[in-house]
This record gives C-alpha cells, sequence and structure tokens, in this order.
C-alpha cells in the first residue's frame, strides 16, 4: 500500500499541466539530441543546466530525465537510417539495425527500437519503484565510515570503466577531486585554493566545468562536421513488424531489459554498457550467430532494450544513495544540489514530491516517445541533414546566456572557456572527461565523510576497518585495481584503445 499511495504523488504531480509540457520539452529535446553525432545528452543537459535554476526542483528533474532516456531513442534512428549512431549506447544499433533498413526493412527496425525501448524503459521505473525505498532503507543504516568506502568503490569502479588508459582515468578523478575541494573548508570555513581571487570562495561553479569539458568541447571537435549525409528513409506505411520479426524480438527485449537492469545499478555502468553485454549475449545464445552483422532481429532488439533499461536503472544509486553512476547522473545531482536538495536516502522523506514526481515521469515520457518518434520520422530524416555548421552557433549563444544567467555574472563564461581548453586537452590526450565530473562533485562529499569518521575515531584511520561493509567495499576497490594492473590485462585495454582510435 506504502508503494501505491507514493505512486500517487508521484502521478499528481507528474501529470500537473506544467511537469507535463516539460516532461515533452525533455523527450522531445532528447530525442533530437540524440540523433545529431556531436551531441550526446551530457552535452546536452550541461546547456540546459542554468535553465532549472528558474524551474521548481520537480520539473527541472523531469525534463533533464527526458533529456536522457530520450537520447537513448533518438540515436537508434540515426544508427538505423544512416549508420551513424547519434549517441554512443547506439552503436551496437548499426550492425544489425543498418543491415535491415539496407533490405527494406528500415520501418520494422524503427518499431522494433522503440517498441523494444517502451518495454525496457517500463520495467525499469518500475524497478526504481519497488527497489529505491528498500535501498533507502539499508543507506540510513550507513555512517560516514561506509559513505566514505562506497564512494572510493564507486569512483574506483568509474575510472575502471572508462576508456582508455587506467592511469588517465586515475589522474581525471583526482583532478576532479582536485577541484572539488577549491573554496571553503567544509569544516572551519577557511578559504582554500582561492588564490586570493573573490570569484573562487564560493568554488568552482559546477555549471561551468560541465559546460565547458562538454558543450564547449564538443562543439570544438565537431565544428568540422559540415558533411552532407545520406539518408534511407523509410516508409511510414511500412512501420509494422511481421509475425516471424515479433517473435524474433520478444526474448531479445526480455533478456536486454533483465542485463540493462543490473548494468545500471553499477558505478560507471549504464546505457553504453548494457547495449555493448546485451549483444554478446544474443550472439552468444542464438542458434544462428552468423547472421548476426546481416540484419538480424535479435542483434538489434536486445541493445535496444538494455541501453533504455540501463539508463533508466542507473537513477537508482543517484537517488538513494546520493552517488552518480555516470556523467549525467552527476548532473542530475548538481540540478538538485541547485535547489539546495541533499541527494541521498533523505531526498525520499524531505522530498517525496520530487523523488516520485520523478518516477512517474518516466512512465509517461516513455509513453511519449513512442508517439513521438514513430509518426515524426520524415521530421527527424529532415534534422539529421541539417550541417553542422548551422547548428554550433546558435548553441554557443543559448550556452553563453544561461551562464551568464546563474549569477548575473560573466564570470561562469571565463571559467567555461577554461575548463574548454582542459577539455580539447583532454579529448587530444583520448582521456575521458567523465571520470573528472564524478570527482568534483563526489570530492568534497568524500572529504566530508572522511573527516567525520576521523572526528569519531579521534584521529585513528583503523576505523575503515572496524565496519564490515567498508571493509568489503575498500577491498572490492583494491581488488579492481589489482585486476586491471595485472599485464595481460593492462596490455588488452591498451590495445583494445589503440584500435578504437
Amino acid at each position: 500500500m506504502d508503494l501505491l499511495t507514493n505512486l500517487d504523488i508521484g502521478f499528481q504531480a507528474a501529470l500537473s499541466l506544467h511537469n507535463l509540457t516539460f516532461c515533452f520539452i525533455g523527450v522531445l529535446v532528447g530525442t533530437a539530441i540524440g540523433m545529431l553525432p556531436g551531441l550526446g545528452p551530457l552535452a546536452t543537459i550541461a546547456m540546459l543546466l542554468p535553465l532549472t535554476y528558474a524551474l521548481e526542483p520537480v520539473s527541472g528533474l523531469i525534463m533533464i530525465a527526458g533529456i536522457y532516456y530520450g537520447a537513448q531513442y533518438g540515436g537508434s534512428t540515426t544508427a538505423i537510417l544512416v549508420n551513424l549512431p547519434g549517441e554512443s549506447s547506439s552503436v551496437v544499433s548499426c550492425l544489425d539495425g543498418h543491415q535491415m533498413a539496407r533490405k527494406g526493412r528500415a520501418g520494422a527496425a524503427l518499431a522494433i527500437a522503440a517498441l523494444g525501448s517502451f518495454f525496457a524503459g517500463t520495467v525499469a521505473t518500475l524497478l526504481i519503484a519497488a527497489f529505491s525505498p528498500v535501498l533507502a532503507e539499508v543507506a540510513f543504516l550507513f555512517g560516514p565510515v561506509e559513505y566514505f568506502a562506497m564512494m572510493v568503490l564507486g569512483l574506483t569502479a568509474a575510472t575502471l570503466l572508462a576508456h582508455g588508459s587506467f592511469i588517465k582515468g586515475v589522474a581525471m578523478v583526482l583532478t576532479g577531486l582536485i577541484l572539488g575541494l577549491v573554496g571553503a573548508d567544509v569544516n572551519s570555513g577557511t578559504y582554500r585554493f582561492t588564490f586570493g581571487s573573490f570569484s573562487l570562495t564560493e568554488g568552482i561553479e559546477f555549471v561551468a566545468v560541465a559546460m565547458g569539458l562538454f558543450a564547449f568541447t564538443d562543439i570544438v571537435a565537431n565544428i568540422r562536421s559540415n558533411q552532407a549525409r545520406d539518408v534511407a528513409s523509410p516508409s511510414l506505411r511500412n512501420l509494422m513488424m511481421s509475425a516471424k520479426e515479433f517473435r524474433q524480438a520478444v526474448f531479445p527485449v526480455i533478456r536486454g531489459t533483465a542485463i540493462g537492469s543490473m548494468l545500471g545499478l553499477l558505478p560507471g555502468g549504464g546505457a553504453m554498457i548494457s547495449s555493448f553485454a546485451s549483444y554478446a549475449v544474443e550472439k552468444r545464445v542464438s542458434r544462428h550467430p552468423e547472421e548476426f552483422g546481416q540484419g538480424a532481429v535479435a542483434g538489434l532488439a536486445g541493445p535496444e532494450a538494455a541501453n533504455n533499461a540501463g539508463a533508466q536503472t542507473s537513477f537508482i544509486p543517484m537517488l538513494t544513495l546520493g552517488i552518480p553512476s555516470n556523467g549525467v547522473m552527476a548532473l542530475m545531482i548538481g540540478a538538485l544540489m541547485v535547489h539546495n536538495i541533499a541527494p541521498g536516502p533523505f531526498v525520499m522523506v524531505s522530498n517525496p514530491e520530487v523523488f516520485w514526481g520523478l518516477i512517474a515521469s518516466m512512465w509517461i515520457g516513455n509513453a511519449m516517445l513512442v508517439v513521438l518518434n514513430l509518426p515524426l520520422i520524415p521530421l527527424w530524416v529532415r534534422l539529421i541533414q541539417v550541417q553542422y555548421w548551422v547548428l554550433f552557433p546558435i548553441i554557443l549563444v543559448v550556452c553563453c546566456v544561461g551562464l551568464f544567467s546563474i549569477n548575473n555574472n560573466v564570470v561562469p563564461i571565463y571559467f567555461a572557456a577554461g575548463f574548454t581548453v582542459l577539455g580539447c586537452l583532454f579529448w587530444r590526450m583520448r582521456a575521458e572527461a567523465a571520470p573528472l565530473l564524478l570527482g568534483f562533485i563526489l570530492g568534497p562529499l568524500m572529504e566530508e565523510h572522511f573527516r567525520r569518521s576521523l572526528l569519531l575515531s579521534r584521529g585513528d584511520l583503523s576505523i575503515f576497518w572496524h565496519s564490515p561493509l567498508s571493509v568489503a567495499m575498500l577491498s572490492i576497490a583494491a581488488a579492481m585495481c589489482l585486476v586491471i594492473l595485472l599485464p595481460q590485462i593492462r596490455k588488452g585495454r591498451k590495445a583494445a584503445f589503440e584500435e578504437e582510435a
């Protein structure tokens, strides 16, 4: 009964005209952004984050969440029609989705992707509603020692799952941790790392970091992407699957939903890892693995379900524990902090309309996406053909206006420009910026829990080995580092990265 009561609170919040409008805007923008190569959800949310200052917390979070899972839908459209993934999690969909399009089954491929994603999103949202309260109850048992250990584990996992060199991943996390310490000391209030600048006394503006590392860096990286794209436009009369295709898609969708739901919970996990894992599973269990890469329905249906399930279950650790599992969830925590809402298990108690309103909006948003994606295919086809040099001046102006609107000050724009230079440097070095953002968000929280632990133990570090949970999480983090540093595995990661590059 508690679940039904909570969902009633959520639907009352989500079904208001105001929040329905922002849900629609979120999924529409997310679909469009997911289709445009070079503009992922992370960069887009970074651009739009300043808008949440003027919105109610639940409205801002509903819009940001809609952009995130809407991008998973949109990315599959370009993957199928153009063989060009608009979103990284849609790379796998190119393999069989585009082959179906070349065989004249583009409409069926789009229908499989949309309906599989809708099913996975619906199930994943149900899991969030069912298990978030349970996980939040467990989180109430955590003290500063356990929270510190959990953040260490989360950052370690995010570093290991980042693309490329493990050393670069560690360096990015440490850079984020250091940047997060700029400003007032958490205990004494003494200013540190400000270099006498009044602009740094309150710390580095989170929005400026996110926008510089992702939005502006993406503009620089894609500014030469002005090539025309040859798009295979499907017939709107041919959007129905055949009975055979439906049968071939059912079990891959169910398996993909299960895989994505589990992997989405892991720190550093989410949509991309889920889609690759689902494709590998489907190819292994298939009776005809030779058909994969030639237009196999299972090779499209499974990954599409997995990436949407993974995207949505990644909200669970963010909402209940205050731990972001990926860069987008770090931005979600930033949006909560903008409205003075402390992320973690207390959100469910102190702001139930925000927590349950966000969950209820996911069902509504997934239904909107099915309605949007199929009938509006001609519009999406035209959008894909827009050249990037037309888009980037508009994006740049919107970003600068958003940064100025934070405090009616140009300083955040200067910070964003500086982080753009850093972002371009990281891009040239093949160093992923998302671990830096996770470190920047978790750095002050880690310091706070670490120092609280030492206050409780009067400076004795052995307190971290007195808690079984802390010992388990720190041991897992250490074991993960040892495994990845084994010469054979390190050599394999390096070879894979050079091949990707």
